[in-house]
């Protein structure tokens, strides 16, 4: 019985555990602070520093939410969640291309930025987010 009852608690500890990384996911991961930063109207974007993202689908759209998906997986992390939301960032460019008869290729670029409302972003006296964290 009480081996039964040992695994039972070592079970649900792990699969408590198996939430974390969502939640350490959701957090900064500090890299950001090598760039400069900005303010642009509310958010707190990246100075001169951008991403890309890439994809292909059967249709333009489709190829262009696959490269947003890509740009944002991949600042997401990098830089953690806050950043990671390509309808934030700043400085957008997207190239489409039909590469073949039934499938186009898109790329994106942009300046990743974070809300202001995003969780760590303090405002400067000025009302401005600061240069660096």
């Amino acid at each position: 019985m009480k081996r039964t009852c040992l695994v039972a608690a070592g079970a649900a500890v792990l699969i408590g555990l198996a939430g974390t990384p969502a939640l350490v996911q959701a957090q900064e991961t500090g890299l950001a602070s090598i760039h400069s930063w900005v303010a642009v109207g509310r958010k707190t974007c990246m100075e001169t520093h951008t991403h890309d993202g890439n994809g292909t689908g059967k249709t333009k759209k489709d190829a262009e939410r696959a490269a947003i998906q890509s740009w944002e997986s991949f600042t997401a992390w990098e830089y953690g969640s806050p950043w990671g939301r390509y309808s934030e960032s700043v400085s957008k460019t997207v190239n489409c291309d039909k590469t073949t008869t039934s499938e186009f290729s898109c790329h994106v670029n942009s300046r990743p930025c974070k809300s202001s409302r995003s969780v760590g972003v303090r405002k400067a006296k000025s009302g401005k987010a600061p240069a660096k964290p």
